[in-house]
């Protein structure tokens, strides 16, 4: 079997359980954790050889930021963001989308 048909297979078990966690019990509020997950992979090979796998290669990656969680207060259910970690993720958007705006400014003055 090639590298990228077990790549395909581990990734059939990432989905849902990959973005939001277990419950978690806190002193009678229930928990769950939120995560932004992003993962991509890729191979190679070598479709001369007898097997398929000879020569080649592969490789992947991926990432989580935790965006918050949703807690439950008795029969209440409401979503917390995680403040720091949106803010990691935000600043750097806004710093590139200004300076696009600045380049566009810039280039409508001409």
């Amino acid at each position: 079997m090639n590298l990228a048909v077990k790549l395909a297979e581990n990734a059939r078990s990432f989905g849902v359980t990959t973005a939001f966690g277990d419950p978690i019990q806190v002193e009678g509020v229930t928990l769950v954790p939120v995560a932004y997950v992003q993962y991509g992979f890729g191979a190679g090979g070598d479709a001369d050889t007898a097997e398929g796998d000879g020569a080649g290669g592969g490789g992947g990656g991926g990432m989580s930021i935790p965006v918050g969680a949703y807690v439950k207060y008795g029969d209440t259910v409401r979503f917390e963001p995680n403040v720091i970690a949106l803010l990691c993720v935000g600043i750097p958007f806004v710093w590139v989308a200004g300076k696009a705006l600045a380049r566009i400014i810039r280039a409508l003055k001409r």
